[in-house]
This record gives structure tokens, sequence and C-alpha cells, in this order.
């Protein structure tokens, strides 16, 4: 049984510093509040909306326990309700072709090409080792028009499609989204919300690892639910154990 959890985040604290910062401390911090994370593969993202209280979002299979997160990243001396985890099935069963839902997702979208123009030292050594053989290296989508349309490309295959919009109120009007030459057609309610490159390392001196990641808003409508299901409990594209892939629905206001 799926349940989704809010946890907030005191960023003014060490451990909470490096959970926000770090996504392989966030994923570790994660699987340590698992009673089985063998079995266990959650999806999480961080919203930072408020930066003072930033929020960990966790949809994990089975209930979790977080009480060492906010003993060692929240706020452990406070009465104010710090972590809230809800049931996942009751909207899992809601779904239903039609309906309308406000949606985020933090990605890392990314294509396929078998001879990159700068290969990095990695990818390289991959290429040697296969001897021309790989099926292909993940290269990250960079530009607005890039993101924007990978994730329209694919939404059939996810369950749904996005809400259509006034001109003038779609993603052609907002400062993060795409210019009017690079808008769909028909205007669509979606923006790219935020984007950024992050590097980090798994242990101090340990090669960097980089994920390039975009955060969508806007209203979708559902077209297929039993494969949104799949797709809110699965997860969207790479980089799922560093904070993406994590699709999260709310009632359209």
């Amino acid at each position: 049984m799926p349940y989704l959890s809010k946890i907030l985040i005191n960023p003014r604290r060490r451990d909470g510093q490096a959970l926000l910062s770090n996504p392989h401390v966030a994923h570790g911090m994660i699987m340590a509040g698992l009673p089985d994370p063998a079995a266990d593969r959650p999806l999480w993202r961080i919203d930072a909306d408020n930066p003072a209280r930033p929020q960990l979002l966790a949809l994990t299979g089975s209930r979790p326990d977080w009480t060492h997160i906010t003993e060692q990243a929240g706020w452990p001396d406070s009465d104010a309700e710090q972590v809230v985890v809800r049931d996942y099935a009751p909207l899992l069963d809601r779904l239903e072709n039609g309906r309308r839902y406000a949606f985020r997702l933090t990605a890392s979208p990314t294509q396929s090409l078998k001879n990159p123009l700068k290969p990095s030292a990695a990818q390289k050594a991959v290429a040697e080792a296969q001897n021309g053989r790989h099926r292909g290296h993940r290269v990250a989508h960079r530009t607005l028009a890039q993101q924007l349309g990978w994730f329209l490309q694919r939404t059939e295959r996810w369950g749904f499609t996005i809400a259509e919009t006034e001109v003038g109120s779609s993603i052609a009007a907002t400062e993060t989204g795409p210019s009017p030459s690079e808008a769909p057609e028909t205007p669509r309610n979606i923006r790219i919300a935020s984007r950024e490159i992050r590097r980090f390392q798994k242990t101090a001196g340990g090669p960097t690892i980089t994920v390039s990641v975009a955060t969508f808003e806007g209203v979708l409508v559902v077209t297929d639910a039993e494969s949104l299901r799949a797709t809110l409990t699965a997860g969207i594209g790479p980089a799922k154990a560093y904070g993406c892939g994590l699709l999260t629905l709310a009632p359209v206001t």
C-alpha cells in the first residue's frame, strides 16, 4: 500500500542543509525510514516554495517512520506538526478519465545518443569497453524547448494530456516558460517553473555526479486512468534516486 509523506526540513541545521543540497544524502535518509528498504523503491522530491520551510515529499510502498529526519534535520523540540503521512490509495482509486488535476513534476529530461558531440570520460570508457556495441549514452536536454518537448511527447503514454488554456495565460506568458515561437501550436496549461544543474558527490573526493532537472507545473486531463496510476507509483524518467520522477496531483483551483 503506497503512502505519500510531507516532511518539513530545517534549512538552518547542518543535516538539513546536507539533505537539501546533496541528493545522495537525501536518498540515504529516506531509505533509513523504510521498514524493508530492499523491497521499496521510493520516489521523492524537494519543494522549496517557502525557502525557510522547504518540504521533502516521499512516496513509499510501505508506511515509513521519519522520526530520524525530524530529529536530525527538522525542529525536534517543536510542538508543530512537521510530518504528514497519508494513504495514497484513495487518490489512485478516484482517478477516472476526463478528470482535471493541477500537477507538479521534477524530472530529468534526457535523450539517448550513440555518439555524443562532447562525451564525458565515463561515456568514453563505456564506448571503449563495449567496442562500439553500446546502445547509446543518456544525454540531458538543456534548453527550455527541448525539455518541454520531451514532456509533451510522452504524456499520452503516461495516461494524460495537458489541458488547453486561453491565449495569454499559457506558458508563453510566464518568465520561465519558452518564448512564443517555442510554445505548442495550441496553448497548453503548463510551464517550466525552475531549471537547474545538480552536482554532488556520493563520498568526499569521489566522482562528481551531474543531473539536469526541470520542474513542470500545470493542469492535466486524465485520458487513461490505469496508465496514470502506474505513472504515479513508478515515476517518470531517470535519476529517481536523486529526487526526480515524482508526479503529484492536486485539485484544480
